[in-house]
């Protein structure tokens, strides 16, 4: 009897030693890890797709603007082309023909001796209407080409007098007079003749051989002028 229950017993022990085939703990941790995981990636799958969406909305405006843009640029160049062609074109027809008929031109400007007489304030009203001035003389040259712009002796008014102030002579641009031509004695505010009157308007003689031919004279005083276009 004892020998058997010593078989039993050592059976019983020998099934206790056998492995379990009921498998928790690791094995459950590994497969909720391994879900998480792939929940991770999902999530992060969707985060990179609606990024990459955001970025070609982004793209598509930004091209959407840029062409926008770019339009509004080509009409502007286009708007400038024009308006450069009308005066590329104006400057072509005044290098052909500079001067309006009647008109002598020299150097930069354009020069008109009146037909029609009167005194300092009609010339420069005259000169005015054409879109010119009473000339200034600024250079030696030009007083020479003045000098000469008539065959006969000629007397004009040019821009130069001293209203303002007695014997602070000034041009109509407002410049004060350096440049000098005025005729022995001149100018001389009638000589002391009274009945002459002031003498505060300035009028040069062409045609004379002396290019010392400014004078004074009573602004009154019917005489031709000399009116200046600048180019």
């Amino acid at each position: 009897m004892e020998e058997i229950y010593a078989n039993v017993e050592y059976d019983k022990s020998e099934v206790s030693s056998r492995p379990s085939r009921t498998h928790t703990g690791p094995r459950s941790s590994e497969s909720r890890s391994h879900g998480a995981v792939v929940l991770s990636l999902g999530l992060l799958s969707v985060f990179l797709l609606a990024g990459l969406i955001g970025l070609g909305v982004h793209y598509l405006v930004s091209v959407q603007r840029s062409a926008a843009e770019l339009f509004t640029l080509r009409a502007d160049l286009t708007e400038q082309r024009d308006r450069l062609n009308v005066s590329l074109v104006g400057t072509l027809n005044r290098l052909k023909r500079p001067c309006p008929a009647g008109w002598r031109m020299f150097s930069c400007a354009c020069y008109l001796v009146s037909e029609e007489s009167g005194s300092w304030d009609k010339g420069r009203l005259d000169c005015r209407d054409r879109g010119a001035d009473l000339v200034v003389i600024s250079s030696t040259e030009e007083q020479s080409f003045l000098s000469n712009v008539t065959e006969t002796e000629t007397q004009a008014w040019i821009g130069l007098t001293d209203r303002v102030e007695e014997k602070s002579w000034m041009w109509v641009d407002g410049a004060r007079l350096s440049l000098k031509f005025w005729r022995k004695t001149q100018p001389d505010n009638g000589g002391g003749h009274g009945e002459l009157g002031e003498e505060d308007c300035a009028h040069i003689t062409s045609g004379e051989k002396n290019s010392k031919n400014w004078y004074d004279s009573s602004c009154g005083v019917s005489l031709r002028w000399i009116c200046e276009k600048r180019l």
